[in-house]
């Protein structure tokens, strides 16, 4: 319960809210289901405040966890105070029970346990009483002992600091104050060779202060630090972080404190602060890879839900150069036509035979649309595409699409399951027209960090980076909804409550009994059991089915309220997305929702829900976004001139700004401070992947293939058509 209000109180939400979604949590119900058919139960909070929950939720319970194992631990060296278990009790991070679990850590052979096993512990304690009239060396002399290696009073004193230094090390207040000083002053520094050539050149003599430096340069200097090219740490200023420790330790001027003093010094540069300097650098490093996750996991969502390019047949052309341009035809619902190899990408290829190809291919077939990969030999592919479409009187349209991860899928066990009569690079072909046809069904059987939209992704934690991206597939696939008859294993993968098991298992039964004609068939798939399908019938689409509901979003445990809703407001089955049930949303709102949801024995949000989906029903939420960016001509980059202004689709969005394809083979950078007039902390404030957006040239440099846009209007322009108005 402790865990619970921890949560309400941080997220803002009630109690109940809370308790009863990590209720549905531990019943094992996943949280597109919980997000979708149980708003009554959670207030209506949305998936992604979910997805915060159950993270926080998980580190919560961790932190309960490890709490336990210290008490533990502490209890049974017969160490445990009662103020070591208010100071465990009240501790909310890890890094807090670690600290205060630091002195009874067992460790490792150090200068302090060794001295200690001289029996020099207690004359370690007398120093520290700081004694006004103690003389040290008197102290030390009754330690004297040849047999453990002591020698001298100097020896003796010199264990005895040992261990001052290592009690300082551990100490949990001085380790909370330095840990304030070094986050409020400290600096990151970062040092490199200035003869070495590198893309780190930036931070051969950086600096910047550790609560303002900015998550992409933690990573780029993380990452210069591991290929050698960077050595980097925090500084801090070692008076003052000396003097903190000072504080607490050092209590008058006598002879005593002095040593004291020594040992902290001691303890400072050689213990205390290469491990804060560790701790400090892994907290940034853990905060930028959250930022970095997130920021990929926004991008990666963004791209798979573009929305797709439905009804059309299309061209694919895997853009190459000696092996010329692997091509693949496929129809409107992703089946392959044709296939072949087309020669146009060098001077010495016969670009008008392949021209008269493309032709062919696009009159024997009614092509449509052609995708064509951002590969090697794009540029080149791209012009011959553009001059040959202005030679036809069909109305054909091009769009270059990213091919990240295509040869990934193509070399796959699964690509070779699906195509076994292709060789790899015509699999490729395939692949890229059908991420034009229908992006979020083809990208699903790539491995997301294969899918080129992240921001230092090959750095990141992989089990952390794992399951956000995972999380957001499952969240676009589920918002989505999958057609039960057409979609592939690894689409159904991802759909709420299915694994790869009953995935492989929904396919055989389509193959050996034909296609599902009602969603409770499913409850006939080998290991599809009661639970997993409660979680995931109401995901699973079949068009055209005699139940129209089965069509719909509408879960199976809600036909009966469904049914009855028509029957109440004069409707029947017969009426689900027809014109003549356009009004139901009227209808239900002249009874009233409360009342209607009352009577229904639902709530009222399921209710709405309902009514949406009985008025439309398996509605794709893609079709109401921006269409993708088609083109049927192509730009080279030394057309581009300063102030151009051209249509782009926004590629990639990372922390400094924003990547746009504006026609050209290379994508333009929009730099964050050329994004809007106001000031934005993020670029993801304004923009996303897929977005469409209007930008001018501010400059290029055709030798280092780097375009700068702006979106910002320039300012003559808008002069003149204030004018003009």
């Amino acid at each position: 319960m402790e865990i619970i209000k921890v949560l309400a109180s941080e997220f803002k939400k009630e109690v109940w809210q809370i308790e009863n979604s990590v209720a549905l949590m531990d019943e094992g119900c996943t949280i597109p289901f919980i997000a979708r058919y149980r708003k009554e139960k959670t207030g209506e909070l949305d998936d992604q405040i979910l997805r915060e929950i159950f993270d926080r939720l998980t580190y919560l319970r961790n932190l309960e966890q490890r709490k336990e194992e210290v008490i533990k631990s502490i209890t049974e060296q017969e160490k445990m105070t009662d103020e070591i278990m208010d100071m465990l009790s009240r501790a909310k991070t890890l890094s807090e029970v670690e600290d205060i679990y630091r002195p009874f850590k067992p460790k490792r052979k150090t200068r302090a346990s060794v001295a200690k096993e001289k029996g020099l512990e207690p004359l370690a304690r007398e120093i520290l009483e700081q004694r006004p009239l103690a003389v040290p060396c008197d102290l030390a002399a009754d330690y004297i002992n040849e047999e453990k290696g002591i020698l001298t009073a100097e020896d003796a004193l010199k264990g005895a600091m040992d261990i001052i230094a290592e009690d300082a090390s551990d100490n949990t207040n001085v380790r909370k104050a330095l840990k304030s000083l070094y986050t409020r002053t400290g600096e990151v520094t970062a040092k490199g060779d200035e003869e070495k050539e590198s893309v780190y050149t930036q931070y051969y003599d950086f600096s910047e202060k550790v609560n303002k430096i900015a998550s992409h340069r933690v990573l780029a200097i993380d990452r210069g630090e591991k290929e050698g090219f960077l050595k980097v740490n925090i500084a801090v200023d070692t008076v003052a972080a000396i003097a903190e420790i000072e504080k607490i330790y050092i209590v008058n001027d006598s002879e005593c404190a002095k040593l004291v003093k020594e040992a902290i010094a001691d303890s400072y540069s050689r213990l205390i602060h290469p491990s804060l300097d560790t701790e400090i650098r892994n907290g940034l490093t853990e905060v930028a890879c959250e930022g970095a996750i997130k920021v990929f996991g926004d991008n990666l969502k963004q791209l798979l839900l573009v929305p797709p390019v439905k009804g059309k047949t299309c061209m694919a052309l895997d853009p190459g150069y000696r092996t010329g341009c692997k091509m693949a035809v496929v129809d409107p619902t992703g089946k392959v036509l044709d296939t072949g190899v087309v020669y146009m990408t060098l001077d010495i290829h016969d670009k008008e035979k392949a021209k008269k190809q493309l032709k062919a291919l696009i009159a024997k077939h009614n092509v449509d649309i052609i995708s064509i990969g951002n590969g090697t030999a794009t540029k080149e592919t791209e012009m011959v595409v553009a001059s040959m479409l202005k030679e036809i009187s069909r109305p054909v349209s091009y769009m270059v699409v990213s091919e990240a991860g295509a040869s990934v899928y193509s070399a796959s066990k699964l690509a070779a399951a699906e195509f076994p009569q292709f060789d790899v690079a015509l699999r490729s072909a395939v692949s890229i027209a059908r991420r034009l046809q229908d992006p979020l069904a083809e990208l699903v059987k790539i491995d997301p960090k294969s899918i080129g939209v992240g921001q230092y992704q090959h750095d990141m934690p992989k089990q952390r980076l794992e399951e956000s991206l995972d999380g957001v597939v499952e969240y676009c696939v589920n918002t989505v909804g999958v057609d039960l008859n057409t979609a592939s294993a690894p689409l159904l993968e991802r759909v709420s409550g299915i694994n790869k098991s009953i995935a492989k298992n929904i396919i055989t039964y389509r193959e050996e009994n034909g296609e599902f004609t009602k969603r409770s068939q499913l409850l006939k798939v080998s290991k599809l059991g009661p639970k997993a399908y409660l979680l995931s019938a109401g995901f699973l689409r079949i068009p055209g089915a005699k139940d129209k509901l089965d069509s719909s979003s509408v879960h199976p445990e809600s036909y009966d309220a469904a049914k009855q809703l028509l029957c109440a407001v004069g409707y029947t089955t017969d009426d689900i997305g027809t014109e003549k049930i356009k009004g139901l949303e009227k209808d239900v709102e002249k009874i009233g929702l409360e009342k209607l949801a009352e009577k229904l024995g639902i709530g009222v949000p399921t209710l709405k829900d309902i009514v949406a989906e009985l008025i439309k029903p398996g509605r794709d939420m893609r079709d109401e976004l921006p269409k993708p960016l088609l083109r049927t001509d192509v730009l080279d980059m030394n057309d581009l001139v300063a102030g151009m202004e051209l249509t782009g689709t926004v590629r990639n969005v990372i922390d400094f700004g924003a990547f746009v394809d504006i026609g050209v083979h290379q994508d333009g950078l929009v730099h964050i401070s050329q994004i809007c007039e106001k000031y934005i902390k993020h670029p993801s404030e304004v923009l996303k992947v897929g977005d469409i957006v209007t930008v001018w040239v501010l400059n290029v440099d055709v030798n280092k293939k780097r375009i700068s846009l702006t979106m910002k209007k320039p300012k003559e322009q808008a002069k003149d058509e204030k004018k003009s108005k």
